[in-house]
């Protein structure tokens, strides 16, 4: 890497297109990532691209104007000094509110890049240019609000806010809630079964323990591999599959955890308890995100718990 004071006028200002060129192409993916559910926030970001694609223009043409047609490739991570940034082609799953911090925290390092490379040059055309450039990116989060002004109408913002909160069902809610009823119910067969067959409270604790981080595993890689998020717009898989994955395991291990309680008649009390209040939570979770009346929830959690329930406890005595 070399020091931004190390570089000549000529590197500084094919340094300034390569910039440029980066911020269009990433507003230009940021724009078209939000362009299905929040088109009026891919609207503003496109006319910041616009912004960018004019400013590349003029650099050019002071850039032939002084050293010819041939621009080096000098880019932000062969200088010293320039934050880090993730390529949005990895980051999948950015809400619009994101996207737009991202995109003014771009706009003021330009902004510093603009008025240090100015003070660095001595052909006033140049220096000019690299002022007006910085007045333009001071001005941007003026133009960003007029931008949004324009297009994020209240209606707008109602209605991508609908869409935030369908995406956040789709990605966090569906596949976490899936995952906590997988873990609560699907293990309590094997771990009361246990409990029952050996009186041991550690016997029982282990059997749990390994249905719950077993299941955890295989639902994790159930919901990857299920789907690329591409056509379903569910998010990255990988995203989901460590959701649903965690949620199943500290579903299981929630009522496995009082058997570490060395009585075992005690320790069976408090992961009975322990159940009621997960099938209860699991319930409130499918009425408040999945609007389903609070007693139709209540008795389709139950019914399902209570029936796994009494399939351990059937094995477990027998």
């Amino acid at each position: 890497m070399r020091s931004f004071d190390s570089l000549s006028e000529r590197e500084i200002l094919a340094l300034a297109i390569s910039l440029e060129e980066e911020d269009e192409r990433v507003y230009a993916d940021y724009a078209e990532r939000l362009r299905a559910d929040f088109p009026a926030s891919a609207a503003v970001l496109d006319g910041m691209r616009q912004e960018e694609s004019t400013h590349r223009a003029r650099l050019l043409d002071q850039y032939r104007r002084r050293f010819g047609d041939h621009v080096p490739l000098i880019r932000r991570q062969d200088v010293r000094g320039f934050l880090s940034r993730r390529s949005p082609w990895l980051a999948r799953s950015l809400g619009p509110d994101v996207i737009r911090r991202r995109a003014e925290a771009a706009e003021i390092e330009s902004r510093h890049f603009y008025e240090r490379a100015a003070a660095r040059t001595t052909d006033p055309a140049t220096r000019q240019l690299l002022d007006d450039l910085a007045q333009a990116e001071r001005s941007h989060e003026v133009r960003a609000d007029a931008l949004e002004r324009e297009h994020l109408t209240p209606a707008v913002r109602n209605e991508e806010e609908r869409a935030r909160r369908r995406l956040f069902l789709l990605q966090v809610v569906q596949p976490g809630l899936a995952g906590l009823m997988d873990g609560s119910v699907s293990t309590l067969a094997p771990l009361f079964a246990a409990a029952l067959a050996t009186r041991q409270s550690r016997d029982a604790f282990l059997v749990g323990l390994a249905a719950s981080v077993g299941a955890g595993i295989s639902m994790g890689f159930a919901e990857a591999l299920s789907d690329d998020g591409s056509l379903t717009g569910r998010g990255h898989p990988w995203a989901r599959g460590i959701i649903e994955g965690g949620m199943t395991a500290l579903g299981g291990i929630g009522h496995t955890l009082p058997f570490l309680i060395p009585q075992f008649q005690a320790a069976f009390v408090v992961a009975v308890a322990v159940v009621l209040i997960e099938l209860l939570t699991i319930s409130w979770i499918r009425h408040r995100y999945m609007e389903t009346p609070p007693l139709t929830a209540a008795i389709q959690v139950g019914l399902g718990g209570a029936l796994v329930f009494l399939t351990g406890l059937l094995i477990g005595s027998s």
